[in-house]
């Protein structure tokens, strides 16, 4: 399974992005995905994720309100939109994929799958 997420860049302040992640395969029965992101010097946290069908949403407080996940299964592509941009919103954003179906998908343990991260700049 592979994952390459891409779509980072500088953003001011009150702007929005889209990133996107694009799998080369569906790594277990359950086909859900997260993002997450690691700000310089801290924990690599939760941001969002969704399930295959994409009927069910999880966004960490952080973003909630301001951040939308969406897939397009057909073409194996997750999206997360953020709008509203604040400087605390920098970091190396990951997507990735549980290998195993029916796990908590806000905690990164359940996820065995990484990209390799695209970098968010929000500038003041």
């Amino acid at each position: 399974v592979q994952l390459q997420a891409y779509g980072g860049g500088l953003v001011q302040s009150g702007g929005s992005l889209r990133l996107s992640c694009v799998a080369s395969v569906r790594a277990s029965s359950s086909g859900a995905m997260g993002w997450f992101r690691q700000a310089p010097g801290k924990e690599r946290e939760f941001v969002a994720a969704t399930t295959w069908s994409g009927l069910k949403t999880y966004y960490s407080d952080l973003v909630k309100g301001r951040a939308t996940i969406s897939r397009d299964n057909a073409k194996s592509m997750v999206y997360l939109e953020i709008t509203g941009l604040i400087p605390e919103d920098t970091a190396v954003y990951y997507c990735a994929q549980p290998s195993v179906y029916g796990k908590d998908l806000t905690q990164e343990s359940s996820y065995d799958y990484w990209g390799q991260g695209t970098l968010v700049t929000v500038s003041s």
